[in-house]
C-alpha cells in the first residue's frame, strides 16, 4: 500500500495557496502555515499604528516612553510595547502559559522574545502576519493579565525605609 493511496483527485497538494476559485477566507488544512490565525483572504496586515490604536482603546491604558520607545501601561505597570517595531514586532507581557498557548496555536504570528525576557513570558507578535482580531485578542489578554496582577499586588506595601546599597556603605552613608 502506497502512502498516496488515500490521496483524492480533488485534494490540494501540500503547501497549496488558495486561488481565485476558493471562497474568501479559505484555508488549506494541508499547509501548516495556514492555520486559523492566518490573515483571512482580503484582510490587511497590522502595523505599529494599529497596535497603538488598539492598545489605547483598552480601558485605563496610557502610552509612555520606556527607554525612548513607545510602551503601554495600565495601573502604572507595562503590559505591551513597540520596542521592536523596527523589526516588525509588537511586544506583549504574558504569563509563560499564555505564551506557550499563543506560540503553539499560531507560530507564524507569535514567538518568545529571544533571551531572558522570553523566558519570563515576553512575546513578540509579528504585526504583518496578524489580523486585527488576533492583535486585539493578544493585547486584551496581556492587558487583562496586567490588571489581574495589579489587583493581587495592590494590597502589598513596599518597605518604608530606603534601601542602602553596597555603594552607599563604601561612601560612609548609614
Amino acid at each position: 500500500m502506497s502512502f498516496l493511496s488515500g490521496w483524492s483527485a480533488n485534494r490540494k497538494p501540500f503547501g497549496a495557496i488558495p486561488v481565485a476559485r476558493d471562497p474568501p477566507g479559505a484555508v488549506d488544512p494541508c499547509n501548516p502555515m495556514m492555520v486559523r490565525y492566518s490573515l483571512p483572504y482580503g484582510s490587511r496586515s497590522m502595523t505599529a499604528a494599529d497596535f497603538r490604536r488598539i492598545a489605547l482603546s483598552l480601558e485605563g491604558v496610557e502610552e509612555y516612553s520606556h527607554a525612548g520607545l513607545p510602551a503601554f501601561r495600565v495601573g502604572g505597570r507595562k503590559f505591551a510595547s513597540l520596542a521592536s517595531q523596527a523589526g516588525g514586532y509588537g511586544n506583549l507581557m504574558l504569563t509563560l502559559e499564555q505564551q506557550a498557548a499563543f506560540v503553539e496555536e499560531a507560530p507564524e504570528v507569535f514567538l518568545p522574545i529571544p533571551g531572558g525576557w522570553g523566558k519570563m513570558g515576553h512575546t513578540h507578535i509579528r504585526l504583518a502576519a496578524a489580523s486585527q482580531d488576533v492583535l486585539m485578542g493578544a493585547l486584551r489578554t496581556a492587558w487583562k493579565m496586567r490588571i489581574e496582577k495589579n489587583a493581587k499586588t495592590s494590597g502589598k506595601r513596599r518597605p518604608s525605609s530606603p534601601r542602602r546599597g553596597k555603594a552607599d556603605r563604601k561612601r560612609g552613608k548609614r
